[in-house]
């Protein structure tokens, strides 16, 4: 007894002030609703989801942005060229290297757009460049686009921008789902771990009073077994639970501040703060309907569109594999004015016309099958992508089915549950206040205590079955049933 006591009093000094001495700790009361609210703002697991939704956000605008024209500035100050150039006299016909210097500047302006519906580009520029050559005859002259325009357009092609149109909006649609699924994952957590704080403290509560009770009965079976009453075997067996009682008090403190750590981490408190839990008494009246469930489900859940973007998908890969295997061309014309002159003022003037067209054809004529293999390759992987999301669907279609189910279910065991609880409670009383005038003996007595604790943590454990099915069902609807109305969030709010 005297070691049990010696471990238990080092376990409180350890845990309980030793390792923070000197630092003043604030003690938080928080309901399930706090912790959740606390754990949506705050969490290091809230906050890595926003974080994940941003960087998707301005990946979708990237993709925003190639729609837009873009207008840049192009330009080239100094190319300083020093070398040694062949010449050829024709007079002697004789040919010798004469030592250059000359340098190229120059600047332009370039406005283009993406067509996504042909793939092609139209584009239009503006340039001046000024070349100069030093030497004996320095000279300088000045070569100026003031405008020209054009295009230039891929035929019998794959066209990214018109697959990226159809797949990066339903990705940006999925990332906003997925946010919000992420932070009902949270609520999930959040949830696991009240409940898992909450059963500490039960357990530490219950460790306690029966350390306690242990303490008491133990004294009156020393009394009774001193004027012969009971045997000693009975004294024995309460001497085995008190020291029993002892140790099990030592684990809950441990097991407690193991919980109370991990749910303020969760939180993003730092250890001076001391949690206190209020359990919910009561559970809302709330029956979910399977089909309205899976409507729902299939209306806002991001696995969904998961499953509609593979698709997608694959069929771009095979109409990439396509539009490689065949015949490729390519158009590109410009039309615009150019002039020339020794000053830059001049160069604007007596304008020339500037044409230009160019078709190109590519068509493979031996390949070995390379086209026509990576094409098969693709179409197969898109048969593959079907079977499995046609399996997906009937999975999350179960899944949805099992969760609902498991949720209705649960009402009726908190009801169990409460009920149980209060009649073994009652019992164990009764029991004791039987065994203090001699009515039953210790084994019996030893049964309704253990009775009254199972009882009481099995209440616990149906609470929190309830409300983690209750965010089960909630995060695969993304659907408030309580509210009755669709969970979303502020998203112009998380991207400024």
């Amino acid at each position: 007894m005297n070691k049990k006591l010696i471990v238990y009093l080092f376990t409180i000094l350890v845990f309980s002030g030793f390792s923070r001495s000197g630092i003043s700790q604030t003690e938080k009361e928080l309901t399930l609703d706090a912790v959740l609210e606390i754990a949506r703002e705050q969490s290091p697991q809230a906050i890595m989801t926003r974080h994940r939704f941003l960087g998707k956000y301005w990946s979708f605008r990237t993709f925003k942005a190639k729609y837009k024209p873009s207008l840049n500035v192009n330009t080239n100050l100094v190319d300083f060229n020093r070398s040694l150039e062949k010449e050829y006299d024709f007079s002697t016909g004789e040919e010798y290297y004469v030592q250059k210097f000359s340098n190229n500047s120059t600047v332009g302006l370039n406005l283009r757009q993406n067509v996504g519906f042909t793939g092609g580009t139209i584009f239009a520029q503006s340039s001046v460049r000024r070349f100069d050559r030093f030497g004996d005859n320095p000279s300088s002259q000045y070569i100026t686009v003031p405008a020209s325009i054009g295009f230039s357009q891929p035929l019998f092609q794959y066209n990214p921008l018109k697959w990226e149109k159809k797949i990066e909006p339903i990705k940006y649609e999925e990332a906003k789902k997925s946010y919000i699924d992420g932070i009902e994952n949270v609520n999930q957590r959040a949830v696991n771990l009240f409940f898992n704080l909450a059963l500490a403290q039960l357990n530490m509560e219950i460790a306690r009073i029966n350390y306690s009770n242990s303490d008491t009965l133990f004294k009156i079976a020393e009394g009774r077994y001193n004027i012969g009453t009971i045997a000693e075997d009975e004294l024995l067996q309460m001497q085995l639970k008190f020291l029993n009682a002892g140790a099990d008090l030592n684990q809950r403190q441990i097991d407690l501040q193991i919980q109370e750590f991990q749910l303020r981490s969760f939180l993003g408190y730092n250890d001076n703060v001391l949690l206190r839990l209020l359990v919910p008494d009561s559970i809302p009246e709330l029956n979910v309907d399977y089909n309205q469930a899976l409507s729902l489900a299939y209306e806002n859940n991001p696995e969904v569109l998961n499953m509609d973007r593979q698709l997608v998908e694959a069929e771009r890969d095979v109409a990439q594999a396509r539009g490689e295997k065949g015949l490729k061309a390519d158009i590109f014309g410009s039309f615009g004015y150019t002039g020339s002159a020794d000053g830059l003022d001049a160069s604007y003037q007596n304008l020339l016309d500037e044409q230009r067209l160019r078709i190109g054809l590519s068509f493979p004529i031996l390949d070995w099958g390379l086209g026509r293999g990576m094409l098969k390759m693709a179409q197969s992987n898109q048969e593959v992508i079907k079977v499995n999301v046609r399996q997906d669907r009937i999975d999350f279609d179960q899944s949805v089915f099992l969760s609902v189910a498991q949720f209705n279910f649960q009402d009726d065991q908190v009801q169990i549950a409460a009920k149980a609880d209060t009649i073994a409670q009652k019992r164990f009383e009764v029991s004791k206040q039987r065994f203090y005038i001699g009515k039953i003996d210790v084994l019996d007595l030893n049964v309704a205590d253990s009775e009254k604790d199972v009882a009481r943590r099995n209440y616990i454990s149906t609470l929190r079955n309830y409300w983690s099915d209750f965010y089960m069902v909630r995060r695969l609807a993304l659907y408030d049933f309580l509210k009755q109305e669709a969970l979303s969030a502020d998203f112009d709010k998380i991207i400024q």
